[in-house]
Formats: C-alpha cells, sequence, structure tokens
C-alpha cells in the first residue's frame, strides 16, 4: 500500500493523502482582492486530488504584500472577494482549504516577477515605504525598510489576528504562518536582517521572540478546531545566517505554543544566498527537524516523481511532500502518482473516464460542496 496516498493528520484536520499544494504568489489581484484568476487557479488545483491546498502568500496589510498585485485578507472587499472565489471552489471539490498569511518585511514594495521583481522605490506612483526589523535593505542599492518600533511592532501583531479572524469568518480549514523566504517573520530570525538592541534582536531566544508572539495570537484567534503551522526557511545558505540548528529550536517552541505542523523550505534572506540545488535539496532540512519534533513535518523542492515522493513518506523523511513549480506544470500530477503507485485518488465523477486502459480504479468519489 502506498504511504503517500495514506491519510494524515494535521491537528484536527485529516488529509486524504500526504500531498499538499504549497502556496504559490499569483500576483493577480486588485488592491489585495481575489480576481477571477484565482478562481480559474485555485479551481483547477482543487479537482487535483491533492490533500491539501493552501492559498498563495497572503498578506496582512496593504504595506506587507510583496507587490502592489499580492493577494491580501486586510479589508471588507478583500474578504468578500475571497468569500466569491471559495464558495465556486467548494462546488467542485472537497479538498481542505488553508490559508498563508504573511508580511514581506523590507521584500515588499517590489514589481512582480515577470517585470524584474526589483524593488519599487517608496516615491514611485505603485511603491510604499517598507518595514523591517532594522533598517537594513534586502539588496544592495534598495531602499532601506524603516525599522518597526513599538507602535509597528504592535501594528503588525493587530494586522495578523484581523487576517486570522477573517480567515476563521470564510470557513478556512488552517492556516500557515510564513516565517520563511526573507520576509518579515524570517527577517526576525536571522541575524543577517535583525541587527537590534532591544528583547527582539540579538540571542537567539530574542531573534525567535517576535515570530513565536504572532504565532501565539493567530493560534488564540483562530478556532482551536482548526490547525495552524508555521513555514520556515531551515537555513539561510549564508554563513553566519539563520541555520537548521537554530530551525530546531524554533520548531521546538512552536509547537509548545500550538503549532500543528512545520513546513520547511529554505532560503530567501539575502541575494548572497548559496543554494546547493538538486533534487529533493531539503528534504534533508525536513528529515532533521522531522528527528526532534512531534507533530507533521511537511518538505518540500524539487519533489517532482511519484516513487521520489514515496520513498519520502516511507523512509520517514517527512510526513508529507509539498508541490508548487510541479504542480503549476502539472495540475493532475497526484493523478499520475497515484496511476504510477497503485492507489486511488478523489476526482469528480465528470472526469472519471480519463482513466487510461488498466487503472480503471485510479478514481474514488470526490465528495462535492460537504464542509
Amino acid at each position: 500500500m502506498s504511504k503517500l496516498f495514506s491519510t494524515l493528520q494535521i491537528g484536527a484536520l485529516q488529509l486524504q493523502n500526504r500531498i499538499i499544494i504549497a502556496p504559490m504568489c499569483q500576483y493577480s489581484a486588485d488592491v489585495g482582492s481575489a480576481t477571477d484568476w484565482h478562481l480559474m487557479h485555485l479551481g483547477q488545483l482543487a479537482m487535483s486530488g491533492a490533500g491539501l491546498l493552501i492559498i498563495e502568500a497572503t498578506a496582512v496589510s496593504p504595506e506587507g504584500r510583496i507587490s502592489p498585485r499580492d493577494l491580501g485578507l486586510f479589508s471588507d472587499a478583500n474578504e468578500a472577494a475571497l468569500d466569491r472565489v471559495l464558495k465556486s471552489v467548494r462546488t467542485a471539490s472537497s479538498m481542505p482549504i488553508a490559508i498563508q498569511l504573511g508580511h514581506a518585511g523590507r521584500k515588499a514594495s517590489s514589481n512582480v516577477p515577470w517585470q524584474g521583481g526589483g524593488q519599487i522605490k517608496a516615491d514611485e506612483p505603485s511603491g510604499w515605504q517598507t518595514v523591517a526589523p532594522s533598517p537594513v535593505p534586502h539588496s544592495e542599492g534598495e531602499h532601506a525598510p524603516l525599522a518597526l518600533d513599538a507602535t509597528g511592532l504592535a501594528r503588525v501583531r493587530d494586522d495578523f489576528v484581523a487576517a486570522t479572524c477573517r480567515a476563521a469568518r470564510l470557513g478556512l480549514d488552517g492556516i500557515e504562518i510564513h516565517m520563511a523566504h526573507g520576509y518579515l517573520l524570517h527577517q526576525f530570525l536571522s541575524p543577517l536582517a535583525n541587527r537590534r538592541e532591544d528583547e527582539y534582536g540579538g540571542s537567539l531566544e530574542n531573534r525567535m521572540r517576535y515570530p513565536l508572539e504572532i504565532l501565539k495570537l493567530v493560534r488564540d484567534a483562530f478556532p482551536a478546531d482548526r490547525p495552524v503551522w508555521i513555514r520556515i526557511s531551515a537555513s539561510d545558505w549564508v554563513d553566519g545566517g539563520w541555520d537548521v540548528e537554530q530551525s530546531i529550536q524554533l520548531c521546538r517552541q512552536a509547537e509548545a505554543l500550538g503549532a500543528a505542523a512545520i513546513h520547511v523550505s529554505s532560503g530567501g534572506i539575502s541575494p548572497a544566498q548559496k543554494i546547493a540545488l538538486g533534487p529533493g535539496y531539503q528534504v534533508e532540512f525536513a528529515r532533521q527537524i522531522k528527528q526532534t519534533c512531534g507533530v507533521p513535518v511537511i518538505a518540500v523542492g524539487l519533489i517532482t516523481e511519484p516513487e521520489q515522493a514515496e520513498q519520502i513518506i516511507a523512509r520517514s523523511d517527512a510526513d508529507a511532500v509539498a508541490l508548487a513549480r510541479g504542480i503549476l506544470y502539472d495540475p493532475r500530477w497526484p493523478w499520475h502518482a497515484a496511476a504510477a503507485l497503485g492507489a486511488q485518488v478523489a476526482a469528480p465523477p465528470q472526469y472519471w473516464r480519463s482513466a487510461p486502459q488498466g487503472v480503471r480504479d485510479l478514481f474514488k468519489a470526490a465528495a462535492h460542496g460537504q464542509r
């Protein structure tokens, strides 16, 4: 029996298999509000047969957006737009849907990737002043962020709580807090970005303090029967930066505060990073964290083949695998993986006749609109 297609419990949420659709920015929102692009995008992914869909990095405030086209959950209009999308998606699939909440910090106010991704200066029409733990720009030549003072720290806390309450009203099944990829909470964690001299900087305990405060606030504001977890960069891939040993300490404390899972990525804090790319290049980080934590660990990063994913689960390197670019390229990856591994996958009956000869029992019914 396939391990990849066995069930998995994240808090009180049961997944039908261990394939997770990672959050992937679409840069297609209108002042933070989801559009018809999101309806199409999320709709097709929700019929993929994966165990869980995580909506892209969603900003908790306007200045927390990576780009002016980023999805947000900071206004009534944002909430209403995402509600429209989710209601349509749920008519076709009962796949659990979570959301990743985050704040871009000093990496905010950027162009979309297909326009180069560079910083938009605060005095340009579509730009704004960024904030961060310290006034250290992400890249040489960029306009420096403002260091968050006590008022700014309180504002960001309140923004995370408000977005969490909106996510709860939308009926989302879980929240992933973005502490990875060089964005605000990762900036607090990494000594490469955090040069503070108060209780939020310096020692590992101090650098972890603010991200853990956010986790506790989100956990307290979200319904107790729905899980909250974190996504981390296990390594900055830069000497003197955040590393897996510090990540293990963070994950232990996050688990104690109620984090129901750990999603393990890496990098993003500095252009000086030197990443050793290769198939499953981040799985070793997940394995090390899984050895020390008691909650499910999700591996991500160049996991492309069904047999590769199966081995990761079978070897207990991780409890689930997350797909990002791979499932954009092949939105039916879970179907193909089930066929290759002799498993079954949930799919709408309208598509059952697509099963190839020899795997007619590939599909099982996907419940519609039952939440």
